[in-house]
């Protein structure tokens, strides 16, 4: 008994965007602290229809919700940094930390979604 293996050359190009998107999400934050990623936000929104159905869906999903995560935590840092900058420096701590942890927090969801995406895993909801 032979087994016919078959691939889908459309999802195979689409698995490459949502490859390339991970990789320019990393370097926005990397390059950026993360100012940079609106770019590669817009092209998840707009490829993630075409993906309906498919486990890259979920990758594009989960980029979409890193991003605005990021970005709430990022709001919060900058509150303490501003808002308590005159506190002996306290808020310019708090602010070091708390967009410190974001950074880490989010470099491991990009890693673990592009590992995941290598062994054609989709991500949790």
């Amino acid at each position: 008994m032979t087994q016919e293996l078959t691939l889908d050359s459309n999802l195979e190009d689409q698995k490459n965007m949502v490859r390339i998107l991970y990789i320019v999400h990393a370097l926005a934050l990397v390059f950026s602290l993360g100012l940079l990623s609106v770019v590669p936000l817009i092209v998840n929104y707009i490829k993630r229809p075409e993906t309906e159905g498919t486990y890259l869906y979920s990758h594009h999903s989960w980029m979409i919700r890193s991003f605005w995560w990021f970005f709430v935590w990022a709001m919060v840092a900058a509150f303490f940094w501003i808002a308590l900058w005159w506190v002996f420096g306290l808020g310019i701590f708090i602010a070091w930390v708390v967009g410190g942890l974001a950074w880490i927090w989010k470099a491991y969801r990009l890693l673990r979604g592009f590992f995941d995406l290598e062994n054609n895993k989709a991500m949790p909801g």
